[in-house]
């Protein structure tokens, strides 16, 4: 039995749930893969994508990897080969959409492998979702995500001088079954995005949830821990998820 059929639960109606922990980035790409490969297969065959609600959501925790979007630009990643290897970090391409980013210690990083079909095949629908899961989950907490016209992913203060990001996001699909997702900074270490123009945009600077409460006065023993923000999160995903399919009449 491997990492994820071990820590496999099924909380929610709509997909099953798998924490793989702290984890390379090598070995949770082929976590996904063994969920997403059989999927678009079945589909390809004509038959149901899962046998239960509409596929996985994999969460982890990475070991320092910077990760490259299919569309993206190597020259945003600054760091030669020895840099990388001094900071303790890896690089990989990814068939991901978006530009660089960085995952690490400390950071929400969540894989739903879906079939939208059976919720709305809609790809702009489902990253408004993801959007509005995590708007939702930082609301708890206080804090005021919102989303840029310009950009995918969310932000606090869009739009103004004084914008930074949060949450990056990129997702491929293939037969409508989605792989890949979204890194929600909770605890992260922000001196990594230091050596990259995170996800292309020279101009914006990145925070986390932890950054952004202690400037608003919160005590370090009241921060929420990661395991929290995961578990709110999923909730507030699958509440988005739930919503979409009712308003689709399916």
């Amino acid at each position: 039995m491997n990492a994820l059929e071990s820590s496999a639960h099924q909380r929610f109606s709509l997909f099953q749930t798998a924490d793989l922990g702290r984890m390379a980035y090598e070995p949770a790409l082929q976590e996904q893969l063994q969920k997403f490969e059989p999927m678009v297969a079945a589909k390809l065959r004509g038959e149901p994508a899962t046998t239960h609600g509409v596929g996985w959501v994999l969460t982890v925790e990475h070991e320092p990897v910077y990760t490259l979007g299919k569309s993206g630009d190597q020259n945003h990643l600054l760091l030669s080969n020895p840099d990388l290897q001094r900071l303790g970090a890896e690089f990989h391409r990814s068939s991901r959409g978006g530009d660089i980013t960085f995952h690490g210690p400390g950071q929400l990083v969540a894989y739903p492998i879906l079939d939208l079909e059976g919720l709305k095949p809609d790809i702009h629908w489902y990253m408004r979702s993801l959007e509005e899961s995590i708007i939702r989950t930082l609301a708890h907490w206080g804090l005021q995500g919102q989303r840029d016209s310009a950009y995918t992913g969310v932000w606090l203060d869009a739009g103004g001088p004084t914008a930074r990001k949060i949450c990056a996001m990129g997702v491929k699909t293939s037969r409508w079954v989605c792989m890949h997702g979204l890194a929600l900074n909770v605890s992260t270490r922000l001196d990594y995005f230091d050596y990259i123009v995170p996800c292309g945009i020279a101009d914006k600077s990145v925070t986390s949830m932890h950054h952004e409460l202690l400037r608003q006065g919160m005590e370090e023993d009241r921060l929420p821990a990661l395991g929290d923000v995961k578990e709110k999160w999923l909730e507030e995903f699958h509440q988005c998820l739930e919503s979409g399919l009712s308003r689709s009449g399916s």
